[in-house]
């Protein structure tokens, strides 16, 4: 799902500063150590979705409560992408991506420390926070390496460290919370951020060419309505897939009345359907202006339904979570296409609030589903919490967002490097 929120940035990063040929000594070790830190960062992220129950029971607080810690890493991401991302504007990539991992480690070393849940919702904000400057330095390093005309492949391959976070790094992690010791995950994600920090220290270039850059022109994108109402559309709209993922442990568990170690093949069936709908939805996304998204979000109301009412029968939840995981990840790189084009000319900042957007989701879907099971409405009774927020989302997309055009300037290439037609003007947003 970051792919498209980054492309954009990619191609500007190209047009910067990037000559046609990139002194890398070694280009796809340096495109590894980027991945391996998304993997780090991926695992941490999912892997707190799988362990859940363990913390709430060790620090003594009820799951609704200790969704807490997932809330505090998402608006950790969210305040922390846009403000580091300004703050750091003119710091060069390699001293702000090994800036970023230094304060990962610290985040979740001292998240395995935690004595208590109110120390581990601050230690998670922490962790959060780097999310979005590591992602978008990434994407600057990504497209230097590759050089002009290919930022968006860079960046897909540095992205992949993320895709296997669902798959493998999550289950994994939580594996190993139930194994040993929910602490024992994070301390397992330190592990892997070290491997990452010692392979950037190792491979990223030591280069002036990624140096920073005034930021001023972007934030002139922040006045335009339509950014705003696809940030909206985003938030609400994919917090079902986290009111999904933040309880699937209680659904294997509780509502479908099976054994814990099933929980890491959950996780992992739906981190197949996210791979699997990303790749799709990335080609709709540049074929099709709006079909991705109204396609991706009247189909996980489906499954949010199916699960609500039938989520008890394992036969029917497992193919669900593939399903939701796919239909959301449809959507997304449409979203990202669409803000990214509203926004060419601040392709840096649009990336921050793209990944802000998301994890705003992910606020707002472990937030509704603590509601309602708060209310006593039962396990599965936070689909009905995402099936509310992705109603919205989408019927808000339908009635303003979907009307608006991109934003261009003369003859510039898109977020997915195709350039854009010329009827679409600044004027029409």
């Amino acid at each position: 799902m970051h792919q498209r929120a980054y492309e954009g940035q990619c191609t500007a990063e190209e047009d910067r500063h990037i000559s046609a040929e990139s002194p890398i000594r070694h280009p796809k070790l340096t495109l590894f150590a980027l991945a391996l830190g998304t993997f780090a960062i991926g695992t941490g992220e999912f892997g707190s979705n799988g362990i859940i129950q363990l913390f709430a029971s060790d620090l003594n607080v009820s799951v609704p409560v200790a969704t807490y810690a997932i809330t505090a890493y998402a608006f950790g991401v969210v305040v922390g992408s846009p403000a580091i991302t300004l703050l750091a504007a003119r710091v060069n990539r390699r001293i702000l991506l090994l800036g970023m991992i230094a304060l990962f480690l610290v985040g979740n070393g001292l998240s395995a420390l935690a004595p208590d849940i109110a120390l581990l919702v601050v230690f998670r904000f922490v962790a959060g926070s780097v999310q979005g400057a590591f992602f978008g330095g990434g994407a600057v390093v990504a497209a230097y390496v590759y050089g002009p005309g290919k930022g968006g492949k860079a960046f897909a391959t540095v992205m992949g460290g993320l895709t296997v976070a669902t798959v493998v790094g999550s289950p994994f992690g939580t594996f190993v919370g139930q194994n040993a010791d929910w602490r024992a995950m994070y301390w397992v994600v330190v592990a892997i951020g070290l491997l990452a920090g010692a392979a950037l220290v190792a491979w990223l270039p030591r280069t002036d060419a990624l140096r920073g850059g005034s930021i001023a022109g972007e934030l002139g994108a922040l006045r335009r309505i339509n950014v705003w109402l696809m940030v909206i559309v985003a938030a609400s709209g994919i917090s079902s897939i986290f009111a999904v993922y933040t309880f699937i442990g209680p659904f294997v568990t509780d509502a479908a009345s099976r054994d814990a170690s099933l929980i890491p093949i959950a996780l992992a069936v739906f981190g197949l359907g996210m791979a699997a709908g990303n790749h799709l939805g990335g080609r709709v996304a540049d074929r099709y202006e709006h079909r991705g998204l109204t396609w991706g979000y009247g189909g996980v109301l489906v499954l949010l339904a199916l699960i609500g009412v039938a989520g008890g029968n394992l036969a029917v939840l497992l193919p669900c979570l593939f399903g939701v995981g796919a239909t959301m990840m449809f959507a997304i790189p449409t979203i990202q296409v669409r803000l990214t084009g509203f926004a060419p000319d601040a392709p840096t900042l649009m990336g921050a609030l793209n990944l802000a957007a998301l994890n705003l989701a992910n606020s707002l879907g472990a937030i509704g589903g603590a509601i309602t099971l708060d209310a006593g409405w039962g396990t599965l009774s936070t689909v009905w919490a995402g099936f509310a927020l992705t109603t919205a989302g989408l019927l808000l997309y339908i009635v303003t967002a979907a009307r608006g055009r991109p934003a261009l300037r003369s003859r510039p290439r898109g977020p997915a490097g195709a350039v854009l037609r010329p009827e679409m003007r600044s004027d029409q947003v």
